[in-house]
């Protein structure tokens, strides 16, 4: 079973800056590892753990934001599909940024 965490918490203020990295900083040291920005998973053995997981979240949530968590057994997490995009660099790869002196 996967437990993912999705958040959106605010950073306006220093405090929600602060609560912000705060959570990501525990959610890290509870063994979640992160998928993309703002999404987190961590495998549990059954839904008492996974339960478990989750109400250690709400103790340590921020006081502001939005903090959502899925449930997923193994099989649907594998069913996950990646969809990748093309990767834009602004470095040049060729001759054309070759200066001769």
């Amino acid at each position: 079973m996967r437990v993912v965490v999705l958040f959106d918490l605010p950073v306006v203020s220093a405090k929600n800056r602060r609560d912000y990295a705060a959570f990501r900083k525990f959610l890290i040291k509870s063994g979640f590892l992160m998928m993309q920005e703002s999404v987190y998973c961590k495998i549990a053995q059954n839904i008492t753990m996974a339960d478990s997981i989750v109400d250690n979240i709400r103790k340590n949530k921020p006081e502001e934001g939005l903090i959502q968590v899925i449930k997923l057994t193994e099989k649907q997490f594998t069913k996950i599909e990646y969809i990748l995009g093309s990767d834009k660099s602004e470095v040049l790869n060729s001759d054309e940024r070759l200066v001769v002196i």
